[in-house]
Parts: C-alpha cells; sequence; structure tokens
C-alpha cells in the first residue's frame, strides 16, 4: 500500500502511514485508523500462519478492533475498552480459523494507540512494537512479547544480539492461538511535537534501533516524507541482501497540543529519592561536624602547649576521619543500589527524560 495520510477530525493529531509487500509473496500486515467517540485510534497488525492465513487474522484483527471501540459503552475506562475490543478479535480470529480448516492456526500481532484530550492509551501483544519520541529522543517503547527478549529481560543477551537472532521472530503471545488472551496496556502523556511509531518487526528488525530513531525524529522534512523514506530505505536493504525480507508496515502519528495528564513520578520513586537526600544530608553534616570538632580540638590543644595530648587527639581524629570515609563508601554502595532499583522503573526513566530535554530546552535558548 502506497503512503496513506491519516485523514482525521481529531484536532490532537495527524499521521501517515505505509504497508509494504518487502520480499515476499503476499503482505500480512493490517493497518487500520479512525475518529472514534473516545479519540483518534490506530492499530498495525502483523499476521502469521500458512495460506492466507496470516492475511486474514491481520484483516480480521484490526478491523475488530475498530468495531470493538465504535460500539463500546464510552463510559467505560478507556484501558478496558481496548482490552475487550483486542480480545474480541482474539476470539474473531479464532472462531474464523474453527470454521474455514484451511485457516487452523492463524494468528497476529497487534498494536494499539488511542489519543485522546487526557493521555494515549498503548495495547500491545507479540513483537510488533509502539515507539513515543519527544524531540529528538526515545521516551517509551513496548518490550516484545517474543522468546529473544525473554532473554534480554534476563540480561542474556543484548537488544541488538535479539534482534538479529535467528529465532527473533519466535513470540510467545498472539491473537487467535488461545481464548485466554493477555493483553498490556498503559496510559502515557504527551506534549505537542511528539511522535507515536506503530510498526511492525519488518520495520524494527531490519535496522538498529538508533538508525530507526534517527529517522522517525527527523524535522527537516515533513512527516510523510519521512514514513516513506523509512520503508524506501528498509525495502531497499532488503533487495540489496537477496529479498525475501519481511513485510514492512508503520504508521506515525504526531501530536499536536499537550495531553491533560501530566508526567509525574510514582510513589515508590519519591520515597527512594527522598531517601538518597536523607543520606546526602546525614553524610554532609557528620563532615561538617567532624571539621569543627578537629578545628576546636586543635586550637584547644594549642593553647596548652601540650604536645603528647595533641599527637595522641590527632590519632584519634584520624581514626574518626577514617570512620567517616568508611561510612561515606557504605552510603555511596547503599545509593548506587537505590540508583539502580530506580533504573528499573520505566517510570524514572520517563521522568528522567523528560528533565533532561527541558534542561537541554533552557541550554539552548
Amino acid at each position: 500500500m502506497d503512503l496513506t495520510q491519516l485523514k482525521t477530525e481529531s484536532p490532537l493529531v495527524f499521521g501517515f502511514a505505509e504497508s509494504r509487500i518487502g520480499g515476499r509473496a503476499e503482505n500480512q500486515d493490517s493497518f487500520a485508523w479512525a475518529d472514534t467517540p473516545i479519540g483518534f485510534l490506530i492499530t498495525v497488525c502483523d499476521g502469521m500462519g500458512g495460506g492466507p492465513g496470516g492475511k486474514t487474522a491481520s484483516f480480521i484483527a484490526v478491523n475488530e478492533i475498530i468495531a470493538g471501540v465504535m460500539e463500546a459503552d464510552q463510559q467505560e475506562e478507556t484501558a478496558n475498552i481496548l482490552i475487550k475490543a483486542i480480545r474480541r478479535a482474539n476470539m474473531a480470529i479464532i472462531t474464523r480459523g474453527n470454521e474455514q480448516p484451511e485457516l487452523k492456526g492463524m494468528g497476529s500481532t497487534c498494536t494499539v494507540a488511542l489519543i485522546n484530550s487526557k493521555f494515549a492509551t498503548i495495547a500491545h501483544v507479540g513483537d510488533s512494537r509502539v515507539y513515543q519520541f519527544r524531540g529528538r529522543t526515545k521516551i517509551f517503547r513496548t518490550f516484545d512479547h517474543s522468546m529473544v527478549f525473554d532473554l534480554v529481560k534476563q540480561k542474556v543477551i543484548t537488544e541488538e544480539q535479539a534482534r538479529l537472532s535467528a529465532q527473533s521472530n519466535v513470540i510467545t503471545r498472539a491473537l487467535g492461538i488461545k481464548p485466554d488472551l493477555e493483553v498490556e496496556i498503559l496510559e502515557r502523556p504527551f506534549e505537542a511535537g511528539d511522535r507515536f511509531l506503530l510498526c511492525t518487526d519488518g520495520i524494527h528488525g531490519s535496522i538498529e534501533e538508533k538508525r530507526l530513531i534517527k529517522q522517525v525524529t527527523n524535522r527537516k522534512i515533513a512527516l510523510g516524507p519521512v514514513v516513506d523514506g523509512i520503508a524506501t530505505e528498509i525495502d531497499n536493504i532488503g533487495r540489496i541482501s537477496g529479498g525475501g525480507h519481511d513485510n514492512l508496515t508503520l504508521a506515525i502519528i504526531e501530536t499536536k497540543l499537550n495531553s491533560i495528564k501530566k508526567d509525574s513520578m510514582s510513589k515508590k520513586i519519591k520515597q527512594i529519592l527522598l531517601a538518597i537526600g536523607a543520606v546526602c544530608i546525614i553524610s554532609i553534616a557528620a563532615n561538617i561536624f567532624l571539621t569543627i570538632t578537629t578545628i576546636g580540638q586543635s586550637n584547644t590543644l594549642k593553647d596548652l602547649g601540650d604536645q603528647e595530648i595533641l599527637m595522641h587527639t590527632n590519632d584519634s581524629l584520624i581514626g574518626e576521619i577514617k570512620k567517616t570515609e568508611l561510612k561515606r563508601t557504605e552510603d555511596s554502595a547503599k545509593i548506587e543500589a537505590i540508583i539502580q532499583e530506580l533504573e528499573k522503573d520505566p517510570k524514572f526513566k520517563d521522568s528522567m527524560n523528560t528533565l533532561r530535554i527541558k534542561l537541554e530546552n533552557k541550554i539552548n535558548k
């Protein structure tokens, strides 16, 4: 499918999408979008299965997801609406497979972004991804439901090793496999100018992530050519490598306004930061007290003129200094452990990214 402008009545967003067959005999990817009663909806799905199965599964997925959202109770939580819509698509794929033996075993990944004035709600199943970019920085990305990314979580391999692995296409979740489907979902605040990328593994699996980030965040050209340029580059890489490369589909949505919901630190992060502050204050206070005590005792001993007492006191002070240095080392180790714990929390990473971006903007003004 050629470059497509995602026409919408929403004042919040604009975007483009493109899907290509790559080096395959059939394009099993699908994407669709709609203005719904609860916000702008975009979904990208990657089908799988022999014969016509993959194409059919992804087509059912995008259409059933949109229908599920359009027909939902608008008073219900957005996250629940999306989960139900995706599970509806899951059951529709299973039912069709049971009805038509040639489609048995077909399935699909899915990514969904629903953007309204409050926030963006992101849902996904499988190894298709959603990214969020601010300026030139990636501030969020979904985590693949795949065998190799389970190894990344365990720190057995790196993300780049996972991308290049022969097992990179082995996913652990998909629509159409079993009735009990687990959907990963979360809410994301956004600012005017943020970009959300939804893509299949034919995109993110074909080039290094840093290259993809550079392409998506290119502000020197219009958004449409950015989308088309990424698809063209990956298609060309596939042809040069001998063809046979995967279908490739991407959609980029840019926000025009700030969301009502803002970035915020979790309660856990605030507690840990307060603990770090307390440790630092105690350490500083102890050093100030030790310095004052040292000066006072030295002056007193000088007045007394007692060299032996001075030597004895100095030895004691040296011992106290060593104890303080040991305490400082222990405090540093505690802080390092706290920081490592913080880095596991995606909300902390997001908050730190936002703070860094704001500081860079201040410096550049």
